[in-house]
């Protein structure tokens, strides 16, 4: 092919994906400027971002691939892994994903692009699944309360310290007790949290746990090494001392195990990725956290509770929703971005799908086959360091290298230890014929054993690896969600059911100011279902993740081009993690300088309910900044609060663009004075959609930032979770992110803990991203910039004249949101933002941010996918929105009586014999040309969020409440 072709069928091929990515085509983009009155969108950007932070060149990226040869890319870099069958364990397993679930959830963009549901109206199927999930925990677990899940198994583990130090009163000791046979990467990330807590970790036998004055203690149930403890002793010993205890529990072993519940556990806690989920070299997975009712108020995360709508019916919602980081701020005692409701979903449905029967049929396969592993190896002189197990043996006295070897060629990984023991964790996927191979690589294949032999020896003499007493009696999943669905054309329609209850990406714009609600590309989401990438351990073997951590690498460099950063750490799994990561990264370096006196964090009025959250977690202290009237940082105020705390300032937390929507012209100063008084300047990356390509928060004075990946690249929000949040750092900050004990980072100093469970966070999603960045190359993704601040300041624009927009730059122009103030509409016609929100469901569309970053205002952020015939779709429906609200004005509709107060309509109010409103059914429903066109229904009426609150249930509701 000639130069010539060649360039023509890249720019072809890139235009293609470009063009399918950006919703604006050049005429609109043309017609929406001219509306704006500028002449081009040069022009438009230079009204918006300041001409002193612009980035003067085009990034420095590789030429933009088209799909396919993005893909077959990706293909080659994948091959590069080897997906042995693998027996490590240490909390990750294979699994087998129900192809019903794979098809129908994990690949299904109805379940995938749906936004956390803060609307429980237009979300009540994925809070079913997600209540489905809490039920399965607290059956397993025996415990009275479940959360929606956490992030991982490590950092739930994080979370149980801290709910123990808050409330244990009886204890005055600052000492945690931690099993020394918890994970190593558990108390990796325990070490981190402990450190900036004031907590200290003492790591003794379980056993010794009586030895210790502590307020809490967390034990591993099973041990690292497969050892099943007598758990009702150790809980004894720990309440004896008046401690709390916490389990780490395998929440498969718990179909066969005694429930920790019953034998008196405080706070039960694990990874439910061996529930379908693929290991995905470390995530994501869904951490599960559950408790006595005493704690109910106190369980961090989100919790799906039973309520009731304006009609009476049951409803679900988030209970307690906003109890957190968005109203607690810097007395928060957990952040609630810190879930993995996808994965939970799928984890939740993994136990509908085969009921209690069929999990107790699993894992008493894995628990025979061990058995029958560990009675080859005992008729063979093996020692093994425990006499009980669910899944899990560790040989000791053998020829490791002799072992090694021999697995290598079976391509087999064990878990090899420094000291010369060898550990099997055997799983979901093993079979007989795999159990003869590891006699095979354990033994030598001169070991004339024979595993059906072994079986019939075992049943025969009713032997097994549980304890006596350890056996499990109690039942579990009871619930007829769980009995239900057997054959797969009911799971299917019960899947179908619950994704027709919710609003996704799939049926409208979901215009949320600050969670970039974009388009997730069917090309960017193909590869996280390749095996290469799903099936891989996080702890294999270097030369087996080759092709993983050349994407990682590639990816890291991209953002580095696009941020103007040194360095970037990809562990942390979220955007709240990723802004805790970089605090302790600061707090790290400062005190390697001699300076980890500094503690003072100053924080915007304006910013970020997570950024307070996180840094009283980094054991900061919190100074506020007030903003003056246009919403901008008051810099007067800022610079007499940093010479006030010059000795101790470490670092400011600021969003850019603002919160406030607006790219604030004195954010250089803002840095210069922080750096000017010894402090890091830490940018939150959540605004990044309006920056990529046109400035770099490295360029003008950021330290650290991090990436909210799940927005701004593409990957997708899932319900409420997967996120991932890796940080980008100057180079002197570089040595002190995150390094990892299991997988240690080059570069990274080794005292420099964890922060999440694996070195690389949820690695099996970062496809997605690479794959965006590398489709859309260095002109796409500027395009797509301009093209987000073009799509909002049009609507800005568009609703100006019907709502108050709140906050323009200093040339009257917004960034990549705008705030549309309602509270003059409320004080004239009664109706409050939450009236305008539950409409808009009429009218097919999700809600704009409710009261955040002001109260009484909606925050609207369109991103570049939305096109424009969807922009003046939502720009009508407000427009008709404000015209009903001066129907209240008029005094025409009541303001007990109007169809905005009795928003949102269901069909249950249409098939009600009389229709009591002043206002037809028709408008009720159907008050636009679109909804009768393609309707998009509510599934319950408003929901009373007080009534829930005040009667905090969290398990699935009787089958006959569904039925109603």
């Amino acid at each position: 092919m000639s130069t010539d072709n060649r360039r023509l069928a890249e720019l072809v091929s890139h235009d293609a994906f470009v063009q399918r990515h950006n919703g604006p085509d050049a005429d609109d983009a043309h017609a929406m400027l001219a509306a704006l009155d500028v002449a081009d969108m040069a022009a438009l950007i230079d009204k918006t971002i300041p001409a002193g932070i612009r980035l003067d060149r085009e990034l420095a990226l590789e030429a933009p691939r088209g799909e396919a040869e993005a893909l077959d890319y990706l293909k080659r870099l994948a091959r590069q892994n080897k997906v042995f069958k693998t027996y490590i364990g240490q909390g990750y397993y294979n699994t087998h994903t129900p192809a019903v679930i794979v098809r129908n959830v994990l690949e299904n963009p109805g379940w995938y692009t749906a936004y956390t549901p803060y609307q429980p109206e237009i979300a009540q199927g994925r809070l079913e699944g997600l209540l489905n999930f809490q039920q399965m925990v607290m059956d397993l677990t025996g415990m009275d309360l479940a959360n929606a899940s956490l992030l991982d198994e490590a950092t739930a583990a994080a979370e149980a310290m801290a709910l123990c130090r808050r409330a244990n009163r009886k204890v005055k000791s600052e000492r945690f007790f931690v099993a020394d046979d918890v994970f190593a990467q558990t108390l990796d990330v325990l070490r981190t949290r402990a450190t900036y807590l004031g907590i200290e970790l003492i790591v003794d036998r379980a056993e010794a746990v009586a030895e210790h004055e502590v307020f809490g203690a967390l034990f591993q149930y099973p041990g690292d090494g497969g050892r099943v403890h007598d758990l009702a002793t150790l809980i004894g010993a720990a309440k004896d001392n008046q401690a709390m205890a916490c389990v780490a529990a395998d929440l498969m072993s718990l179909a066969l195990l005694k429930e920790p519940g019953a034998l008196g556990a405080d706070i039960v806690l694990g990874n439910s990725q061996r529930f379908g989920v693929p290991m995905g070299f470390g995530g994501p997975h869904a951490a599960f956290f559950a408790t006595t009712d005493k704690h109910k108020r106190s369980i961090p995360g989100r919790i799906i509770g039973v309520s009731r709508d304006s009609r009476g019916n049951t409803a679900l919602r988030m209970a307690m929703q906003t109890r957190e980081q968005h109203i607690r701020r810097e007395k928060a005692t957990s952040n609630i971005c810190t879930a993995q409701a996808l994965l939970a979903n799928i984890a939740g449905f993994y136990a509908v799908y085969h009921g209690a029967e069929g999990l107790r049929t699993i894992a008493t396969r894995i628990h025979r086959l061990t058995c029958i592993l560990a009675e080859g190896l005992a008729r063979k002189g093996v020692s093994l360091e425990h006499d009980s197990w669910f899944d899990t043996l560790t040989l000791t006295g053998v020829d490791v290298g002799k072992i090694h070897g021999r697995a290598l060629t079976h391509e087999i990984n064990l878990r090899l230890h420094d000291d010369g023991r060898v550990g099997v964790s055997l799983d979901e996927t093993t079979t007989p014929a795999d159990v003869a191979v590891l006699f095979d690589v354990l033994l030598g294949e001169e070991h004339e054993l024979s595993v059906s032999a072994l079986d019939e020896a075992l049943v025969a003499e009713g032997r097994d690896g549980i304890p006596t007493g350890y056996h499990r009696e109690s039942e579990y999943l009871t619930h007829p969600n769980f009995n239900r669905y057997r054959s797969e054309t009911e799971m299917l329609r019960y899947l179908k059911r619950l994704e027709n209850r919710d609003l996704s990406l799939t049926h409208a714009m979901i215009p949320l100011g600050s969670c970039t609600m974009k388009l997730n590309a069917t090309s960017e989401m193909i590869p996280i279902t390749w095996p290469e990438f799903a099936q891989t351990h996080p702890f294999a073997p270097n030369d087996q993740t080759v092709g993983y951590k050349q994407m990682i690498d590639e990816l890291a460099a991209f953002l580095v081009e696009i941020t103007g950063y040194d360095h970037i750490s990809m562990q942390p799994n979220s955007g709240a993690q990723g802004e805790y990561a970089g605090l302790v990264a600061i707090r790290r370096y400062q005190a390697d300088i001699g300076e980890g006196h500094r503690d003072i964090c100053l924080i915007p009025s304006s910013a970020h309910g997570t950024n307070p959250a996180s840094a009283a977690m980094a054991q900061m202290k919190v100074v506020v900044v007030e903003c003056d009237d246009s919403g901008n940082i008051d810099v007067v105020d800022l610079r007499a609060k940093a010479e006030q705390h010059s000795d101790t300032l470490s670092a400011i937390m600021i969003t850019y663009p603002s919160t406030h929507g607006v790219f604030e012209e004195t954010v250089r100063e803002v840095c210069r004075i922080v750096h000017e008084h010894g402090g890091q300047v830490y940018i939150d990356g959540a605004n990044m959609n309006a920056q990529v390509g046109l400035c770099r928060p490295g360029d003008f004075g950021g330290d650290v930032s991090h990436l909210n990946l799940h927005k701004t690249f593409c990957i997708p929000h899932g319900g409420g979770g997967p996120g991932m949040g890796p940080i980008g750092v100057k180079a002197h900050l570089a040595p002190f992110v995150s390094n990892h004990v299991v997988t240690p980072i080059a570069g990274v100093r080794e005292a420099c803990g964890a922060v999440s469970a694996a070195a690389y966070g949820s690695a099996s999603i970062l496809p997605i991203s690479w794959a965006y960045i590398k489709m859309m190359g260095a002109r796409g993704l500027r395009e797509a910039t301009e093209l987000a601040i073009l799509n909002a300041n049009y609507i800005a624009r568009r609703l100006a004249e019907h709502y108050p927009v709140l906050y323009r730059g200093a040339n009257g122009m917004v960034a990549h949101e705008c705030i549309i103030d309602t509270r003059p509409l409320k004080t004239s016609s009664g109706i409050s933002e939450e009236d305008i929100a539950k409409r808009l469901m009429d009218y097919g569309f999700h809600a704009p941010t409710m009261s955040f970053p002001v109260p009484g205002t909606l925050m609207i952020e369109p991103t570049e996918s939305e096109s424009r015939y969807e922009i003046e779709r939502f720009c009508e429906a407000m427009i008709a929105i404000r015209e009903e609200i001066r129907r209240v004005e008029d005094g025409e509709w009541s303001l007990a009586d109007n169809p905005l107060v009795n928003a949102p309509h269901t069909m249950a109010d249409l098939r009600d014999a009389e229709w009591p409103h002043a206002y037809s059914r028709e408008l009720a429903a159907f008050p636009s040309q679109a909804t009768k066109t393609g309707k998009i229904w509510p599934a319950v009426n408003r929901v009373d969020n007080v009534f829930g609150d005040r009667n905090l249930i969290c398990s699935c509701p009787s089958i006959d409440e569904y039925r109603d």
